[in-house]
């Protein structure tokens, strides 16, 4: 087991997002995209996308940092809505 606090973020990010599945989509934001389906998710995950590649291209580091955080985040939301497992995924890289 790692000692880094940030080592299991993406498993405790995926957490929360199966605790929103609950949640009221008028008082949260993930709750809200659960419940638009993966065709939503899916939209939102080319738009993040497609910024983290603009932010690579002329924007720098910072910028970088911040979208990319947006996309994982989004592709989380879509594992949560689809039944794959942070597992699953990791087995497969």
């Amino acid at each position: 087991m790692s000692t880094d606090p940030n080592a299991d973020v993406l498993q405790r990010l995926f957490e929360v997002i199966e605790s929103r599945r609950v949640a009221d989509p008028d008082s949260s934001y993930t709750a809200k995209l659960l419940a638009g389906g993966p065709k939503k998710i899916a939209k939102k995950i080319g738009e993040e996308s497609a910024e983290v590649v603009i932010a690579a291209l002329s924007e720098g580091k910072d910028a970088v940092t911040l979208e990319s955080a947006d996309l994982l985040y989004h592709l989380l939301v879509m594992w949560s809505a689809t039944g794959v497992r942070p597992e699953d995924v990791y087995a497969e890289l």
